[in-house]
Order: C-alpha cells, then structure tokens, then sequence
C-alpha cells in the first residue's frame, strides 16, 4: 500500500457501495447468507500507510438474511440479543503484510464479547471520481466462531449433526471516500 495510492487523512465509509455479508453451514449440507443493512466505519491513513487504522460498528438488528422470521430469530435473545448488545464493533490493532495483500489484525465485539481477529485484507485501488472526491477501495474477509462470541444457541439435529454451524465467514466489500 504505497502512500501515492492511499493518501492521508480520515476516510469514512459509502455504505452505499459497501458489503458486510456473512454465511453460516445450515443442517449441515447447506449455506445460508446474509448481511448487515446498517454500518459505519472510519479509516485512518497517517504519513505512513502501514500505521493506519479502522475502527467500524454494525447494527445488530440490521441483518437481513431474507427470511423475516429467520432475522426475527436472531435478533433474539437465542442469538444476538439485540436488545442487550444492539451493536458489534471492530477496531484495529494492526496491519501486515501477507504476499501482495494484508492482514488486519484487531478486536471484533459481538453480544458483549471482545475477541482478536484477523482479517485477511486486499487493497483494490484508489481513484478520484467524477466529483473530486478520493475514493479507495478494499475487501477483506475472515472467519471467526460463533461460539466464542456468546452466540451459543445449539440445535442438534436427530440424524446428528447441528442446525446451525459454528463457523462464520465474514466477507466485506468497502469503499471509502476521503474528508476535505
């Protein structure tokens, strides 16, 4: 991430051309996919662009997996229990190289619980658009444990096996535009 690429100063999320999708294993053959309606986050870029830092929050209640019910379940206390913990947030601790992308360390918090993550990161460009606004783009993705989290629900299936697996991958499209 070479500073003429990414300039410095603090850049805010266009959620309107950004993802925060996730899929989870469903009764052990399947994938269910969702994402969140509502996030924010704010990226900044000093002199050097590998002491940058991101700091996002996500409405819990926001997911949309397209089944009401489903997300009507979630929100639960079974689940997120937006209620108690309407937010999950994120703020990084660290960026590295990894080959010819990153890796973005920091502290994701989901139902009240903070644990490290790691998110593998790709650097997709920078641009000046029609409107004279500084425009960087990047995709990341990581996969965490529910569990660990607090999301505990267990589901066993009478075959074996569980209705909802452990495993969460998060996959996240940004596009950020810089501030005057």
């Amino acid at each position: 991430m070479a500073a003429q690429e990414l300039k410095t100063g603090t850049w805010t999320i266009d959620a309107s051309h950004s993802t925060v999708a996730f899929s989870v294993r469903h009764m052990m053959v399947s994938k269910v996919r969702g994402r969140f309606e509502k996030f924010d986050a704010t990226l900044t870029v000093p002199e050097d662009p590998m002491q940058s830092s991101v700091t996002a929050t996500i409405d819990a209640a926001s997911i949309n997996t397209d089944n009401a019910d489903r997300d009507n379940h979630v929100r639960s206390a079974d689940f997120f229990g937006v209620e108690d913990h309407p937010e999950f947030s994120f703020r990084s601790t660290g960026l590295a190289v990894d080959g010819e992308d990153f890796v973005l360390k920091g502290d994701l918090t989901v139902k009240g619980n903070t644990k490290p993550v790691e998110l593998k990161l790709e650097f997709n460009g920078s641009t000046l658009d029609p409107y004279g606004l500084d425009r960087a783009g990047f995709s990341a993705t990581t996969q965490i444990s529910r569990k660990a989290f607090g999301v505990d629900i267990e589901m066993p299936m009478d075959g074996g096996g569980v209705v909802i697996g452990d495993k969460i991958t998060i996959e996240i499209d940004a596009e950020f535009t810089r501030q005057a």
